[in-house]
């Protein structure tokens, strides 16, 4: 009987074996306690051994503690798992919902509020005055993989081969923004047929100017998220980091170009599974498959997205919402807020910001401020600007051509002529960018389209004026500048119409150009190619262009110019 049990061990541990190698092998669990994952895994492999050698032992009769096989209503041959293998099977279970109660925001509110710090900041300080946008990314994901593929698809030795990842990163390029995405295996055959050669580059698209390039690179990647088998990019890490708990994995170049796999590292902050916050980040070079992992802090200043813009929402909720209290989150909501449910792009000296709106819990289209947060640092800042929500000010720059049917982007945030302003674009069916549009925060009535952004900001600054927001400019007037005397000799004489006026131009000998009008001084028809003039003349915007305030006829014995 011993001998049969011990057999049926073996079968059994060999048969868990086999499902655990493989499981890993597909599923590739972090081998950390911290990891829910892991006890997912870990379930699945004792069961897979507990429930054969349970039926086994039950089958060959030998087993004292196993229910024997019965029937079932319909004749079908069941077992009842004896006891100790309930328990064994059902301790990691038991290890996730115990943790994950003990690890909740019911009991620790505190804990999870004080995961950021967020300072109060001065929105026309940290965002002075701009005439044109150059430092957001204006374009989301969507329009960028049109503009990306439509890119890729005029390289017809690439586009036959390969697609472009349907992942864009926002970065921050040479200090301005840029998405990037790499090619990708269309599939296994794909693979199978190019694995050799590896994929060939990437494509950065500029969401200001909405261009994109594709770019060759002189050593192709050989792991990516598309390949398979060991050129698995999410195997290769596991296989280096079997026990790192991984988050975001965002493709990047550095200020030369290369490329890169920017992996995120999580860690619990709180009891055994709760509040996941970004500890390390693994810079993966995907050409040749060496990396090296480093504390965010140490975080080379190239690499641009440590955290992603939904943790960094998810934190600051945890901190707007939790920072009373547990219960007053849920039925009294002092002092609660939270942030909108999604998030722009700011490009601030070389780093990226994630924006988005800061609302009370208990507000209607309204948001109390908003914040910024890095996106490689962490680091928050909030600013008081009262005013309507994002969708409603997307709702209202759809409004303003409702006829077109044209969809607007989420918005960031500008100061134009000292008012807080969201500025977003409005895109066809096709998500084609086709217009700009600027809606003031605080009365987002106030709103203004146009093809460019010179048009839309002329447009957005005379609503302002006639809304009483803010004072028309003041003319200025150019100061006067002195007369000077110069004696010419003429070289050329021309009359040019300009607005239904006449315009006398005359060259002189050193090419410079002399202009009067004739309906001020009509006497200036009388001058004549080779004649030689002493002019009293002003200065115009040109190096070599200058008004006629007066002339004569220079002296026979003056001299040269």
């Amino acid at each position: 009987m011993k001998k049969i049990i011990a057999r049926n061990a073996v079968i059994s541990a060999l048969f868990a074996l086999l499902v655990g190698a493989l499981g890993y092998y597909l599923t590739l669990p972090p081998l950390n306690v911290q990891a829910k994952g892991f006890w997912i895994f870990l379930t699945v492999v004792i069961a897979a051994f507990t429930v054969p050698f349970s039926i086994m032992n039950a089958a060959s009769g030998v087993s004292r503690d196993a229910i024997p096989l019965t029937r079932g209503k319909k004749g079908i041959a069941r077992v009842r798992l004896p006891l100790w293998a309930v328990i064994v099977t059902l301790a990691p279970v038991v290890v996730l919902i115990v943790g994950g109660i003990v690890s909740s925001t019911l009991f620790n509110a505190k804990a999870y509020a004080g995961i950021v710090t967020v300072e109060d900041a001065v929105f026309e300080e940290d965002m002075p005055e701009t005439d044109s946008v150059t430092n957001i990314a204006l374009m989301d994901s969507d329009t960028a993989a049109v503009i990306g593929n439509r890119t890729l698809g005029s390289l017809a030795s690439v586009v036959s081969q390969y697609g472009v990842a349907p992942s864009y990163t926002q970065i921050n390029y040479h200090r301005t923004p840029k998405k990037v995405a790499n090619l990708e295996y269309l599939g296994f055959f794909k693979w199978l047929g190019n694995r050799d050669s590896g994929i060939p580059g990437y494509v950065m698209v500029d969401p200001v100017r909405n261009d994109a390039e594709y770019v060759e690179l002189s050593t192709p990647l050989r792991y990516s998220e598309s390949g398979y088998l060991g050129d698995d990019l999410m195997r290769k890490l596991r296989f280096s980091y079997p026990t790192k708990i991984f988050d975001t994995v965002s493709f990047e170049i550095d200020e030369e170009g290369k490329p890169y796999y920017i992996v995120s590292c999580v860690k619990p902050q709180v009891a055994v599974f709760g509040a996941l916050d970004v500890t390390e980040v693994i810079i993966f070079d995907p050409t040749d498959g060496s990396s090296e992992i480093k504390p965010v802090a140490e975080a080379p200043e190239w690499i641009d997205c440590v955290y992603n813009g939904y943790l960094a929402c998810e934190k600051y909720d945890w901190y707007g919402l939790l920072s009373g209290g547990y219960w007053n989150s849920v039925i009294g909501n002092v002092g609660c807020k939270e942030t909108t449910d999604d998030f722009g792009y700011i490009v601030i000296e070389d780093d990226v910001w994630y924006f988005t709106g800061v609302t009370s819990v208990t507000a209607d289209e309204s948001n109390i401020g908003f914040i910024i947060s890095n996106a490689r640092t962490g680091e928050y800042k909030f600013y008081p600007v009262v005013g309507a929500e994002e969708y409603s000010a997307m709702g209202a720059a759809e409004g303003e051509v409702q006829e077109k049917g044209y969809n607007a982007s989420f918005p960031s945030l500008v100061n134009i002529s000292g008012e807080a302003t969201y500025i977003m674009v409005l895109k066809d069916a096709h998500s084609i960018v086709k217009l700009y549009a600027l809606v003031n925060v605080e009365n987002y009535s106030i709103v203004a389209t146009g093809a460019t952004q010179d048009e839309v900001m002329a447009e957005y600054r005379t609503l302002l004026v006639q809304n009483g927001v803010i004072e028309p400019p003041e003319e200025e007037i150019p100061p006067e500048k002195e007369p000077q005397n110069v004696t010419v000799s003429v070289t050329d004489v021309r009359i040019v119409t300009l607005d239904g006026s006449s315009v006398l131009y005359i060259t002189g000998e050193d090419g410079s150009v002399y202009k009067g009008s004739l309906k001020e001084d009509e006497t200036l028809i009388l001058i004549q190619k080779g004649d030689r003039l002493a002019l009293k003349v002003t200065e115009t915007d040109h190096e070599r262009i200058f008004n006629i305030v007066s002339w004569s006829e220079a002296p026979l014995d003056d001299g040269n110019e």
